[in-house]
C-alpha cells in the first residue's frame, strides 16, 4: 500500500516537474543594406516552412504570417496612429502589440502630408518599401499572438523582426516568453551601422510555445514625425514581422496536472480492487 502511493506521489511530481528544453534556434545577420540580411531572412522562412507568394492576411500555406506594414492604408499611418489590434481585426494575422508609450505609427508612403521614414530619412531606410514600424514615446513594443481575426489566445513556434539604424550594440534586444510570464529566450540584436539592417529571429527546437515578443528599439524614442525623445540616443525602428502561425493556446500546466491527477486516480483504483480481492 505505500510503495503504490509513494510511486503515485513521483510520478505526479514528475508529471508537473518543468520539461528541460533545448536552446531556440538563432537566426541572425546584419549590414549596410538588404542584400546583408536577405539569405538570412529566407533561411528563418524556410525553418518555419510555407510558400513564396503570400496569400490572404500575409499567410504562406498556413505555417508562417508575416507583417511589412506596406499594406496599412494611408489613413492608418503617419500622422495617424495605427490601432494596436490592426493585425488582427483589419488585417487579421494574429498579432496584437502593446507598448507603456503612447501608441504606434507605421511612416507615412511619399506623397503623404507626413515625410516619409518618420521624418529622419538620413537615419532610416526600408528593407521592404516603403513603410517602417514604431511605438510612440517608448522604445518597447510587446507583440502577443491570437487565432488570427479572435480573441482566442494563441502561441506560435518562431518569430523573427528587422530593425533598422542600430548603431549601438547591446541596446537594441529581442525576448520571448511562454505562457506563465516566463523568459524563454532573449538576445540582443547584431548593429548594421547608420541606415543599416538588421535580422534577428528564432525557431522553437524543443517544442518551446512563445506567448509574447518583447521587442526593445534603441534607447531614444520617437514622440512624432521628425521629433525624438532626446538628441543624443540611438533611435531604432522596425520594418517586416515573420513568424509561425499563431496556433490556440493550451495551458501546459493544466493539463499536465490533469494528466497526473488521472493517472494518479488510477493508480488508487488499482489499489482499492486490490485491497478488494
Amino acid at each position: 500500500m505505500n510503495l503504490i502511493c509513494k510511486s503515485a506521489g513521483a510520478i505526479a511530481a514528475l508529471l508537473l516537474a518543468p520539461a528541460a528544453g533545448a536552446a531556440l534556434i538563432v537566426f541572425e545577420a546584419a549590414g549596410t543594406n538588404a542584400a546583408a540580411i536577405t539569405p538570412t531572412r529566407d533561411d528563418f522562412r524556410a525553418a518555419v516552412g510555407g510558400g513564396i507568394n503570400a496569400g490572404a492576411n500575409g499567410s504562406f500555406g498556413g505555417l508562417r504570417r508575416e507583417i511589412n506594414w506596406d499594406g496599412v492604408p494611408n489613413g492608418f499611418a503617419d500622422a495617424s496612429a495605427l490601432p494596436a489590434d490592426f493585425f488582427n481585426v483589419n488585417s487579421p494575422r494574429g498579432a496584437v502589440f502593446s507598448t507603456p508609450g503612447a501608441g504606434f505609427l507605421v511612416s507615412a508612403n511619399a506623397g503623404q502630408s507626413a515625410p516619409i521614414l518618420f521624418g529622419f530619412a538620413n537615419e532610416f531606410a526600408a528593407f521592404s518599401a516603403q513603410r517602417l514600424f514604431t511605438a510612440v514615446s517608448s522604445n518597447i513594443t510587446d507583440v502577443s499572438f491570437f487565432v488570427p481575426g479572435t480573441t482566442t489566445a494563441a502561441t506560435t513556434s518562431a518569430f523573427a523582426a528587422i530593425f533598422v539604424d542600430v548603431e549601438v550594440a547591446n541596446q537594441t534586444t529581442m525576448e520571448f516568453f511562454d505562457e506563465s510570464g516566463s523568459s524563454i529566450f532573449a538576445r540582443a540584436v547584431l548593429a548594421g551601422g547608420n541606415q543599416g539592417l538588421s535580422f534577428l529571429g528564432a525557431v522553437a527546437g524543443a517544442g518551446e510555445r512563445i506567448s509574447r515578443v518583447r521587442l526593445t528599439s534603441g534607447l531614444n524614442t520617437i514622440v512624432a514625425n521628425g521629433v525624438l525623445g532626446n538628441p543624443n540616443d540611438d533611435v531604432v525602428v522596425m520594418d517586416d514581422f515573420l513568424y509561425a502561425e499563431p496556433r490556440r493556446a493550451v495551458s501546459e500546466p493544466a493539463g499536465i496536472a490533469l494528466a497526473g491527477l488521472g493517472l494518479l486516480g488510477g493508480l488508487l483504483g488499482l489499489r482499492r480492487r486490490r485491497q478488494d480481492a
